[in-house]
């Protein structure tokens, strides 16, 4: 029967299994490398997987891969931002009896040679040598520092413990050197253990990222904090203007906004790789030894001031942010209450102004009416005086004088009657 299934079924299905390591038996080493890659990268990644030699089983999850290389167990793990290659060393087979650096056994030359060949930086390369019994012997051999010597037991109990020491420094070969004492631990859970172990260092150097952002935002921030300080006290001042206040702090918003662009996302991955590594120690459940500080104890010590440096940059970059919003949302209040009671006075004054235009038309066609009535009448004067030279009955000023109101009034009307017609309901 043939489903149908979803698109992405099996990519969700195979998240489950994407992190599974091979049983491991000691004595055994195992070298692991964490790279971060860029997106440009990851074809010349899958390139090396599958060169130098290396002999890949098949898997139909491209984000996992196992195989063996110079007749060395592997595994290929990507991530969002990194791969790791973790390599398996027999030693009860390979007969290397030297577990520090310069007792590496030719495959594992050869497979480290293969590795170092992929695309990416190296932020962490660990090597864990585990054996069952008589580790402390062995220490000389590792060259750990007695000074940051870490040594603790981890496990649940029920599967069996295993002892741990670790200084957690780079050594002369560019690896940090772990050793491990399994006792009589299952290869399965010994194998799960030494997972978690690797992963909780991965997280923690992920996490880690962040740090050097935030110390060195942190002169920047203080800068900007006290630049805000000074705009709020200068507001009050007459000789600056809202213009120049709010120029300056459109300057520092777009200071912060680089800041957050520049730090938002490591910042949150900050975050979130802590709360992995958290689970992972929490999962090792390590227990301490007297005389030696634990893996718990080393991991709060170094991650959590890191983790809450963090924190607190991205706080004090979302503060920053918030009072330069609202110190140029007050800016923009006050500005365009300005303006507002600008056009008011504007609108009044040009009230005023349209009244006394008013008033001089008024005053200028009342002049109109009287001047145009004084010629009409002239007019009609000589019109008159010469009826009187033809009529002598005729009185000339007296009919002069009865004609003047008429004159003024009709004229007056006239105007007015045009006006209206030229202007309408205005």
């Amino acid at each position: 029967m043939a489903l149908r299934e979803h698109a992405l079924r099996r990519q969700v299905v195979g998240e489950m299994h994407l992190r599974r390591w091979p049983a491991l038996a000691a004595p055994a080493l195992v070298v692991h490398m964490l790279r971060l890659v860029d997106e440009a990268d990851r074809a010349a990644e899958q390139a090396a997987l599958s060169g130098g030699g290396a002999v890949l089983a098949p898997s139909d999850n491209p984000r996992h891969r196992q195989g063996t290389i110079a007749g060395l167990p592997f595994v290929w793990e990507a991530h969002s931002e990194a791969i790791g290659i973790t390599l398996f060393v027999d030693l009860a087979t390979t007969g290397t009896a030297v577990i520090g650096p310069g007792g590496d056994c030719p495959a594992l030359a050869l497979a480290l040679a293969w590795a170092t060949d992929f695309p990416g930086e190296v932020l962490r390369a660990a090597r864990i040598a585990v054996v069952r019994d008589g580790a402390e012997r062995l220490l000389p051999q590792l060259e750990l520092a007695p000074d940051d010597l870490v040594s603790c037991w981890m496990g649940d109990g029920t599967a069996g413990w295993a002892r741990l020491w670790a200084d957690f420094r780079i050594g002369p070969d560019g690896f940090g050197h772990m050793l491990m004492e399994a006792g009589t631990m299952a290869p399965g859970d010994l194998a799960r253990l030494v997972q978690r172990l690797q992963e909780l260092g991965n997280y923690r150097n992920l996490a880690l990222l962040g740090l050097p952002i935030a110390q060195g935002a942190w002169k920047e921030l203080g800068r900007i904090e006290q630049a805000l300080c000074a705009l709020a006290d200068e507001v009050a001042r007459p000789d600056v203007t809202d213009d120049q206040l709010l120029d300056r702090v459109s300057t520092l918003s777009l200071d912060l906004m680089a800041i957050s662009a520049g730090g938002a996302f490591r910042m949150n991955a900050t975050s979130a790789y802590a709360r992995l590594a958290e689970e992972r120690l929490a999962d090792l459940d390590p227990q301490p030894i007297a005389g030696y500080p634990s893996l718990q104890d080393f991991t709060q010590r170094r991650l959590l001031p890191a983790v809450r440096t963090c924190s607190a940059h991205a706080a004090r970059t979302a503060d920053l942010s918030a009072r330069a919003d609202r110190f140029a949302a007050l800016l923009r209040t006050r500005i365009e209450t300005r303006i507002e009671n600008q056009n008011a006075r504007l609108l009044e004054s040009m009230e005023q102004s349209a009244s006394l235009q008013l008033r001089l038309q008024q005053l200028v066609e009342g002049l109109s009416v009287v001047a145009l009535s004084y010629y009409a009448i002239g007019l009609l004067g000589y019109v008159l005086k010469a009826a009187e030279a033809v009529e002598p009955r005729i009185e000339a000023p007296l009919w002069i004088g009865g004609a003047v109101p008429v004159t003024v009034l009709a004229l007056w009307w006239g105007l007015h009657r045009m006006k209206r017609r030229v202007l309408g309901h205005h």
